[in-house]
């Protein structure tokens, strides 16, 4: 069987600035909402039968512990941040494994997933349905990253690292070094990509270099390299069998109505029905 993996969070913000593309600014209280679960069941239409979906949520996590400047949920629209938690009862309702993250982050959740559906032999792959994480990076097993909205088979950052032995299991490491905008910090001034692949080739992680290489600065890396690193030891589910999908629960009526899409039930349904 072929496990999927979504971050929902991604797919909510996708299909949010998506449908602002098409609609001047005028959103629909569960646009994006019902955007994601349209995607959702396309994948199950097209034979998905074991999948689960993670979420932010809240947007802070252990790590804003750990770095001040870490990501937060400021400057989110406040039309997609009303959406958060609705989508996470809508794919609920649908029938759909739902991790929603509070300490940790989606991508923990992802990392933790496969994970443990790598250590079922009848998960014969694994598709991990983001952009933001090397999915190499959450360890040895039989993992694909992807990402819907461009059919691509690698994250944004894969090519990060391809200029590095051992590639994705230094990926923390190289993220310490040259930082990562999207969450918020800096990295190790001075390091570029070509300065971080050519330390990590010869020293190996972190850890690793010695104290003359990065001095009174080591701390500060290792630091980076803690939020640069998923955990992967969350325990969401015991069993690959819960996160087969069984068709729409009883309360997915209502959520359709609320989405404002009268065909959501339906195929629904017919998905179920085969």
């Amino acid at each position: 069987m072929i496990v999927h993996l979504i971050d929902g969070t991604y797919e909510l913000f996708r299909h949010f600035y998506g449908l602002r593309r098409f609609n001047k600014g005028q959103d629909k209280p569960f646009g994006a909402v019902n955007g994601v679960l349209v995607t959702v069941l396309q994948m199950i239409e097209e034979g998905a039968t074991h999948l689960g979906v993670a979420t932010d949520h809240v947007i802070e996590s252990f790590r804003n512990q750990l770095w001040p400047d870490y990501k937060t949920g400021e400057g989110i629209d406040p039309a997609l941040l009303s959406q958060f938690h609705p989508l996470e009862d809508a794919l609920a309702a649908m029938g759909v494994v739902v991790w929603a993250m509070v300490d940790t982050e989606a991508d923990d959740a992802l990392a933790s997933a496969a994970r443990l559906a790598s250590q079922d032999a009848r998960a014969q792959k694994i598709c991990i349905w983001t952009p933001d994480k090397e999915p190499g990076s959450i360890g040895p097993g039989r993992h694909s990253g992807a990402d819907r909205s461009q059919d691509q088979g690698h994250s944004r950052r894969a090519g990060h690292t391809r200029q590095v032995r051992g590639g994705s299991r230094f990926h923390p490491d190289f993220l310490a070094l040259v930082g990562d905008t999207a969450d918020g910090y800096p990295g190790i001034d001075g390091i570029g990509k070509a300065g971080a692949a050519r330390l990590i080739n010869k020293y190996g992680p972190i850890e690793s270099f010695p104290s003359s290489v990065l001095g009174d600065r080591q701390a500060l890396a290792l630091r980076f390299k803690e939020l640069a690193t998923l955990k992967a030891d969350l325990p969401l589910f015991a069993n690959i069998d819960e996160l087969q999908w069984h068709g729409p629960t009883d309360r997915f009526a209502a959520v359709a109505a609320k989405v404002a899409d009268d065909r959501l039930l339906e195929r629904c349904r017919k998905a179920a029905a085969r």
